[in-house]
């Protein structure tokens, strides 16, 4: 059979009625600079861009110098294309409006240039996470109150993984689809068609040096899982942390497997470690469209009205067993306690 490339494959997605020439667009240009990001990655010490860029985000975390690269070549990728009202990255505090001197479309892009970013000096994978919304009818110059819609609003999201190959995973909410890098030719090619994780799993995700720190329902939730076949849950379960979102959400996208970051004493007062618009949310919508569940342990993410850009919430993801599973301890220890 032969191969499909993505701009075949929206120009399917444009030809089913599903995508509008504009998003094709967007997404092109997206992958575009992933590319260029790619190349930056691969380069390691041998092009200057390994450690710290001497500068904090809007997050207050110290900035690698991949991070500020990552996210001026999105940037100026995007500009000038027509398809965007404004976009908005994880490292800014507020939105990035289109240049005067360029055409603007009726699309939001947010992103988060280079998710894991912490791993990069090590060499382990890292990532590019997006979504797209829609810009509201009549908004000439998209405010923050623009971004904020839930979710469920998404009209596309993805991520791409820099590891030994370069890989996009990519939903317009119709299935979950990956693409890899052919570096030969150049162009993302579909590898995999209609993604789907397996609902049951022996496999988790978790940082486990939090675990003093966590609440009584996901301490009991973990705790099963270690005591293995011959507790609770009858069975051995595997561990796995990358600690790169983009790393350990592929595994599961691969093979199945869950997610976890839990709420915790340390980060309680700030709402949960991952950011909701920038890596929960489109992460949600790539896993539930390749049949897994997105939830914060209380409730579906995809349906969180978001209050602010950088909003955070806790996130548990992946096979949907498991994931219905840690999501009804937190309710029942909710409702033990209300």
């Amino acid at each position: 059979m032969k191969p499909v490339s993505l701009i075949q494959f929206l120009i399917e997605e444009r030809r089913a009625g599903r995508i509008n020439a504009e998003l094709s667009l967007l997404i092109e240009v997206v992958a575009r600079a992933c590319k260029r990001i790619a190349v930056a990655t691969s380069k390691g010490a041998l092009g200057g861009v390994l450690g710290n860029a001497g500068s904090d985000n809007v997050q207050g975390e110290a900035q690698k110098k991949l991070d500020v690269i990552s996210n001026e070549i999105l940037l100026e990728a995007n500009a000038w294309g027509g398809h965007l009202a404004a976009c908005a990255s994880e490292e800014m505090e507020d939105p990035q409006p289109i240049p005067d001197m360029y055409p603007k479309g009726n699309h939001l892009l947010l992103f988060d240039p280079l998710d894991g970013s912490s791993n990069i000096d090590v060499n382990i994978s890292v990532g590019t996470i997006f979504s797209v919304l829609r810009c509201p009818e009549h908004v000439t110059e998209p405010k923050v109150e623009d971004f904020l819609q839930p979710g469920t609003q998404q009209l596309a999201a993805g991520y791409v993984v820099y590891g030994p190959a370069t890989l996009l995973v990519l939903t317009f909410g119709h299935g979950t689809h990956e693409f890899t890098l052919d570096r030969e030719v150049g162009s993302f090619m579909l590898s995999r068609r209609d993604i789907r994780i397996p609902a049951e799993t022996a496999e988790f995700a978790i940082n486990m040096s939090n675990q003093r720190h966590w609440e009584a329902p996901m301490q009991r939730y973990v705790g099963e899982l270690l005591a293995g076949k011959e507790g609770p849950r009858a069975k051995d379960f595997n561990m796995r942390w990358v600690a790169s979102m983009v790393a350990d959400v592929h595994r599961i996208v691969t093979r199945g497997g869950v997610f976890f970051y839990p709420l915790d004493a340390k980060i309680k007062a700030k709402g949960g470690k991952l950011r909701l618009m920038y890596e929960a949310n489109p992460m949600a919508f790539i896993v539930e469209q390749a049949g897994g569940a997105a939830t914060t342990g209380r409730e579906r993410i995809l349906e969180i009205q978001p209050a602010g850009l950088h909003q955070r919430v806790p996130v548990f993801l992946g096979s949907r067993a498991e994931v219905e599973v840690a999501t009804r301890y937190h309710r029942e220890a909710d409702v033990a306690h209300a």
